[in-house]
């Protein structure tokens, strides 16, 4: 039986604070939310953002959550990234970013291997990628 190629549905990001993190994504990458899911059992809340194409991001929280501390280079899940367009989007988005208060890791640039992007720490310590 041959199978059908998959697709990424989502990922998923644990976060402190749920409605910052959102209103991250809602303000510098036009996201759209779902309502708010909350298991007053487990102490679960999570939204599912969509950024127009298939693939979405679900930001969670959760009562009891480890804070381990984070390393830029650890093995593991690194980063987001967020295709814009075109290097002018690029630049414009990191500079929003940037004025907004988040610190600039990297970029905007031209990589070795061709890419033009820049790179942000977001909300809680996340690493977020921004390509053309």
């Amino acid at each position: 039986m041959i199978m059908k190629s998959c697709t990424i549905d989502h990922i998923a990001l644990y976060a402190d604070d749920l409605e910052a993190m959102k209103d991250f994504f809602l303000r510098y990458f036009q996201a759209t939310a779902n309502e708010l899911y909350h298991n007053p059992k487990t102490g679960f809340s999570s939204y599912f953002l969509s950024f127009g194409g298939d693939a979405r991001l679900e930001i969670m929280h959760a009562s009891g959550m480890r804070h381990p501390r984070k390393a830029m280079k650890q093995a593991g899940y690194t980063h987001l990234s967020f295709r814009t367009g075109g290097r002018e989007q690029v630049d414009r988005l990191t500079k929003q970013l940037v004025d907004g208060g988040f610190e600039l890791l990297s970029g905007p640039r031209t990589t070795g291997d061709g890419y033009y992007e820049s790179s942000i720490l977001g909300p809680e310590g996340n690493q977020i990628e921004i390509t053309e």
